[in-house]
């Protein structure tokens, strides 16, 4: 049952589709009373009728449907709403964290006099266990389920763990191991684009399908016109709790598209020129909507591809109406034929009908990309928004190796490899892996990467033999589209075989090189690099071994393969030698887009779709096998090394303990900018010698089974010991240093950032940390913002904070700060020998100045005014209740 408003504007009506009745809340009849929306974009329009349906007079009022309507006369708005999605999707490695919250919240209910059982779920929540599958075996017949069996056995405590959130919380469903990605699955499947509910008098109600989701690339449902976007782990608890979303009235920029491809451009070519147009423009916190005639040049998987990668470009979402593309997609993809026939009369009804001549929307700004100007492209060696031209990119590698990576003087080395008949140098091509929901969900791109593996296999090419090559696509169907055209044989000859269904390379999962290899690249410092079809190359982040990462399209992966360097300028110089002898070129297994249309056209089949999600929650004997243990409250196993009872709920009260202020607080770390999440808590291998790696040493963990940060984020001893661990960060308190280690300043001593986290806390002294611009960019790791409370840092000042980590340190009781224009830590002279005091904590209004004063170890004093990122109200009352979660619990246990 759906709870809805009190419908003050009596805007309920009736649309009647093929014979059955359903009520909707109407937009021309709200219009009539507040005024024309006709132009508002269309992302707006969804939020406007989100308000409507709730509108209640108390968490959402007329005026915020006022404040709506005004917005289109500005294109800005400092209007607070509150926004409540349709649904939830979550993937495992942030879902499994969610998870373990809600049976903490189940036992802490209990410990209030509470019934456990009103801990679930209040709108549909659905799971995929997508970021578990690693790639250790490859390039053979039998990796996938080889990897599937590893995956079992090293996530069974996390899976058993799952089984039970399935039966024991209503409205929560889990999509087994070994299905596809979320993001994609959602694409083909969970996604609606008009969702349907039945209200307390039993009616059906239509409403735009909107998800929040605990990835950050759940934008890519963007492209299929349902409003979706990553939020924190925290956030979308509250969120299925039945806590709205608080937002401010968002900017929305339009980019306009016009004209097409040319002859040969994928994609993944178009979304990394967009991505980087718009990182330049600067749309971070905004929304984009993408508008204009080159729509219609645009495949809906081409239009998911560019709403995925919103988070690389910095966009709160990346928007694409509905039109018929949508519905032939919907089509394809075996959606039912009554849901179709609802989607375009609900969104004619409602405005949300896009036609080629409907006129163009009213936004904040705008900017324009003519579609025929986008050439091949690549993205690298370190964030998604460097693109860098193919004919460009040895060019530009070399000009990385001799400045950034500091190889002037060796830009020729190469070393032997042992036991084998091949050496390696820097930009040698280690890692080539076809991955991630990005390009995976895109058949045009991967049936492309197939003909150039078919090509390449006619004229005798070869991958290279220190190339680890790798398929994971991001659902069945794709083996099913692959195997009906022949094409997994000629991939699997390259030794792109099946490795497994989930997000792998892009996420960490890459698994280790072969052994001679790593020996090879780490005793020598060689500048190894990866070619992959993700979108996330942050340092450290593919593999501990590899220092230049480069996003690129599923053909480029398989042409790099073949050639085995970036250092291959693939416009100009051959791949490789064919059979005949002849030097074989990039132009001469590059397939025409025709070639490309026909092989998608004869191969994708909607029975395909509807065959693979007939049963998607049932999984296989190796899912159904596994044992249920506990009731309404789970039965925590104290041995478990990967699930464990968190203690953010220790102790509670239904009265929250008073907020005070910060005084003599040390900086655990001062770092430099674009510290992204990755950084702050790596998902990637754990190190023996790191706090997490002795913590499992000393429970007979062996290192073989250490598994990833990412896959233990059920364990919060392993989590906030893992926190700032990322292997390639720089703390500016340790000059020249590499790896989360920090200075305790009272000792001296140099130590690990847990270690010195845990003597502070002994030692009774609050911490803060420091950065410079965009704090927190990257995935929507709620353990970033949770290990940086469990290590007991009060406050992060920072130039600037994305949007999710700084909403999720908020969450979590951690005070975000941003100094104040014209200071940073430069200007403040700080070195991290200072303390810290913030007064005003105590008191506090969203978005005020607060003044901080340090001292020196000298002890001249000073001070530097910032702005309190706590920027709604209902923020606020999440802080001063010790974060969501407390706040949730306290209102459900009342």
């Amino acid at each position: 049952m759906t709870a809805i408003g009190q419908d003050s504007l009596n805007t309920r009506r009736t649309l009647n589709v093929d014979g059955k009745d359903y009520a909707y809340y109407s937009l021309e009849a709200a219009a009539a009373t507040l005024g024309d929306i006709s132009r508002l974009p269309y992302s707006m329009k969804v939020l406007f009728e989100n308000l409507l349906r709730f509108e209640d007079g108390f968490t959402v009022k007329t005026d915020d449907l006022k404040a709506m309507v005004a917005w289109l006369g500005t294109g800005k708005s400092a209007h607070e709403i509150n926004y409540r999605p349709a649904r939830v999707l979550m993937q495992d490695f942030t879902g499994v964290p969610c998870v373990v919250d809600l049976a903490a919240m189940r036992d802490a209910m209990t410990a209030l006099g509470g019934d456990p059982q009103k801990i679930n779920p209040l709108v549909p929540v659905d799971l995929v266990i997508d970021h578990s599958v690693m790639v250790d075996e490859f390039g053979n017949a039998t990796a996938y389920e080889d990897n599937m069996d590893l995956e079992y056995r090293r996530n069974i405590e996390r899976y058993e763990f799952l089984r039970w959130g399935s039966s024991a919380l209503k409205g929560f469903r889990v999509v087994p191991p070994g299905t596809g990605i979320c993001h994609q699955v959602n694409l083909e499947y969970l996604a609606q684009a008009v969702w349907t509910s039945e209200d307390e008098s039993g009616a059906t109600i239509a409403y735009p399908d909107t998800v929040v989701g605990t990835d950050s690339h759940t934008t890519m449902i963007n492209g299929l016109g349902v409003l979706g976007w990553g939020v924190g782990g925290i956030e979308a608890e509250a969120a299925m709790l039945g806590q709205p979303v608080s937002m401010l009235i968002p900017e929305v920029v339009g980019m306009k598209l016009f004209g097409a491809m040319s002859e040969g451009i994928t994609a993944t070519d178009l979304v990394l020129t967009v991505t980087q147009m718009l990182r330049a423009k600067g749309v971070v916190g905004r929304f984009v909507e993408f508008y204009g005639p080159g729509l219609d040049a645009l495949t809906l998987a081409d239009r998911a591809t560019i709403a995925n990668m919103a988070p690389e470009y910095g966009a709160t979402c990346g928007f694409f109406p509905i039109d018929e593309a949508t519905l032939d997609y919907m089509r394809l993809s075996g959606r039912d034929d009554a849901r179709i026939a609802l989607v375009k009369a609900y969104c004619q009804a409602q405005g949300l009908w896009r036609e080629t001549d409907t006129p163009d929307p009213v936004f904040t700004d705008t900017l324009e990309l003519d579609l025929g100007t986008v050439l091949p492209s690549l993205a690298g060696p370190r964030r998604p928004q460097d693109k860098v031209l193919l004919s460009n990119a040895k060019q530009a590698f070399e000009g990385e190796l001799s400045g950034g990576y500091k190889k002037a003087d060796a830009m020729a080395q190469r070393v032997p490899v042992a036991n084998a008949n091949y050496d390696i140098g820097h930009g040698d091509v280690v890692i080539a892996a076809i991955t991630s929901c990005t390009n995976t969900s895109n058949p045009n791109v991967l049936v492309a990467a197939g003909l150039v593996a078919r090509k390449a296999n006619t004229l005798g090419l070869k991958a290279k033999p220190w190339v680890k090559t790798s398929l994971a696509p991001g659902s069945k169907v794709v083996t099913d589209y692959f195997e009906k055209s022949g094409l997994q044989t000629d991939l699997d000859a390259l030794g792109f075989n099946l490795v497994g269904y989930g997000c792998t390379t892009c996420i960490g999962n890459s698994g280790p090189l072969p052994e001679p290899i790593s020996d090879a690249i780490n005793s020598n410092d060689i500048v190894a690099a990866s070619v992959l079809s993700g979108n996330r190359n942050f340092e450290g982040r593919v593999s501990p071994d590899v220092k230049a990462n480069y996003l690129a399209s599923p053909p480029l992966v398989v042409a790099y393969a073949i050639a085995g360097s970036i250092r291959t300028d693939l416009t100009t110089e051959s791949l490789g030698t064919g059979a005949d002898g002849q030097p074989v070129y990039l132009k001469d297994i590059w397939p025409t887009n025709q070639e490309v249309a026909a092989m998608v056209l004869s191969s994708v089949t909607a029975g395909m779709f509807r065959e693979r999600y007939a049963d998607v929650f049932l999984g296989d004997e190796r899912w159904q096998a596994i044992k249920i243990e506990g009731g309404a409250t789970y039965k925590w196993n104290s041995g478990s090394t990967y699930v464990q009872n968190p203690p953010y709920f220790e102790g509670m009260t239904m009265t929250p303990r008073a907020t005070e202020d910060i005084a003599g607080a040390r900086p655990l770390a001062i770092f430099g900018d674009s510290i992204t999440t990755d950084h702050i808590s790596p998902a990637g291998s754990i190190k023996q010698a790191s706090p997490a790696g002795v913590y499992l040493n000393e429970r007979q963990v062996s290192r073989a089974e250490f598994n990833s940060y990412g896959a233990r984020r059920g364990n919060h001893e392993v989590m906030m010991r893992g926190t700032f661990a990322n292997i390639r960060i720089r703390n500016e308190m340790l000059p020249g240093v590499e790896g989360g280690v920090t200075k305790h300043i009272p000792s001296g001593e140099q130590l690990a950032i847990f270690d010195a986290a845990e003597r502070y806390k002994a030692e009774g002294t609050p911490l803060i940390v420091v950065a410079g611009k965009e704090y927190g960019t990257g995935s929507s790791r709620d353990w970033a913002a949770k290990g940086t409370t469990l290590l007991g840092v009060r406050a992060v000042i920072a130039e600037s904070f994305e949007r999710i980590h700084r909403s999720n340190l908020v969450g979590m009781g951690v005070l975000p700060l941003q100094f104040a224009d014209g200071v940073d830590r430069k200007t403040a002279g700080l070195d991290g020998t200072e303390t810290f005091d913030i007064t005003g904590v105590a008191s506090l209004k969203p978005r005020q100045m607060l003044e901080v004063a340090f001292t020196r170890a000298d002890g001249t004093t000073g001070s530097f005014s910032t702005l309190c990122r706590i920027d709604t109200e209902q923020e606020l009352e999440y802080f001063y209740a010790g974060g969501i979660l407390p706040y949730v619990l306290r209102k459900l246990a009342a």
